[in-house]
């Protein structure tokens, strides 16, 4: 787990700030993106251990990402977590349906994204 990077993909500065800070203090290294085409592209160089990635995205949204890195065989196999505020009934099945390995609800709560994150990078 030590040192493992995650791409933190979010439009929100406040939100980036808090998984900065609880994943760094957990242990992992981060990778930043604010848009679904940084996300791509980072994950394509730099080959995270895990994506969290806000849905609603400025340019192509999180879904649309997604479905960019399952296209190519470097990026295919990287988790991806789906992010959103919008929160509803029948939500983490359509996340889940749309290639996402998990979902968490913002606000996130810190411990479920700690499980999260250590049951997607400590897979190997």
């Amino acid at each position: 787990m030590f040192g493992k990077r995650i791409l933190i993909v979010e439009d929100n500065e406040m939100n980036m700030k808090l998984f900065r800070d609880v994943l760094q203090a957990t242990g992992y290294s981060m990778l930043e993106a604010t848009t679904g085409e940084e996300a791509v592209e980072l994950s394509l160089s730099q080959a995270p251990a895990l994506v969290l990635m806000d849905v609603q995205l400025p340019g192509i949204d999180g879904v649309e990402a997604l479905e960019r890195l399952r296209q190519n065989e470097r990026t295919a196999s990287i988790p991806v977590l789906a992010l959103t505020a919008q929160a509803m009934s029948g939500d983490r099945e359509r996340f889940l349906e749309a290639g996402f390995d998990g979902y968490l609800a913002k606000p996130v709560d810190i411990g479920e994204l700690i499980e999260a994150v250590r049951e997607h990078c400590d897979r190997d």
